[in-house]
């Protein structure tokens, strides 16, 4: 996977604010999706991309932009210009040696802007979720907090562009609570509309004690389904595709070793996805 500071940011594009709401509840994490109109008619950009946004200024490292990637969530209706959603989380980091909190940079500065106000892009830029040709795939697809953003755009895709896939199609999905699960809870519940696909069934995890911090247990929801995902595992044209802040790869090797029976045999099972190009991740 290619690094940051190896991405492109000499081409940028002007963008403008044209919708930002905020998805989850006062007193939870806040996430929002923000819909930006590019000022580019040429600009080009397919679902399971994603662009960088540019925070330019005096940054805590000397450099003069911070540079941060997005997932497109979605691309609403086309209207005269293109236009992209993002779903931002404003995120806090804490220093492990000091205990100071520090504010993200560019979460902060997408989920303070307001309607109308300009936003510098680059990209857009691939993401390694290629669907594979093989409509007899099965897919693996976990997400945690805004992971879920490019598997939202991904299904879309494959249910109302590609059609007619045969394969299991199985989204495991976690947030801290149900009011978090972005896109599954009552409000915006879009996610259901493919319920109704033979191929597709999506699963919820939760944080047991979201108000202590407790860590999300997509682990467990994993552990629930092992027979079948033993059985997709086993198939040679399975993919998995992860998304999600670091922690989920602890959480991930944890589960699989538990599903696969011990840690060799999950450590040989993930190189032969690797090697065979059907494990692609996405980690921020």
């Amino acid at each position: 996977m290619a690094r940051l500071q190896d991405y492109d940011i000499k081409t940028q594009h002007k963008a403008i604010v044209k919708k930002t709401d905020r998805l989850t509840p006062e007193g939870t994490e806040e996430v929002r999706e923000i819909v930006v109109e590019i000022d580019r008619p040429e600009f080009e950009y397919k679902v399971g991309q994603s662009v960088g946004v540019l925070v330019e200024g005096q940054h805590e490292f000397g450099n003069n932009v911070h540079h941060r990637l997005y997932s497109v969530a979605d691309i609403p209706s086309k209207s005269k210009k293109p236009q992209i959603k993002l779903l931002v989380k404003r995120c806090s980091y804490v220093d492990d040696f000091s205990g100071e909190i520090f504010d993200g940079v560019a979460s902060h500065y997408l989920c303070n802007k307001k309607v109308g106000d300009e936003i510098l892009l680059t990209g857009p830029f691939g993401l390694p979720f290629d669907l594979p040709e093989d409509k007899n795939s099965d897919l693996l697809l976990i997400g945690m907090g805004t992971g879920i953003a490019p598997f939202r755009a991904l299904v879309r895709h494959l249910y109302k562009n590609v059609k007619d896939w045969k394969g299991k199609v199985r989204l495991f999905y976690g947030a801290r609570s149900g009011l978090e699960l972005l896109y599954m809870n009552d409000k915006n519940d879009d996610l259901t509309s493919y319920y109704d696909e033979d191929t597709f069934e999506a699963f919820q995890a939760l944080s047991p004690r979201p108000h202590w911090a407790d860590p999300i247990a997509l682990d467990y929801a994993l552990e629930q389904r092992t027979e079948e995902i033993l059985q997709m595992l086993d198939k040679s044209n399975t993919h998995v595709f992860v998304a999600g802040h670091d922690k989920i790869s602890d959480m991930l090797d944890k589960a699989f070793v538990t599903i696969l029976g011990s840690k060799e045999k999950w450590q040989n099972r993930k190189a032969e996805l690797i090697a065979g190009k059907r494990w692609a991740e996405v980690i921020y």
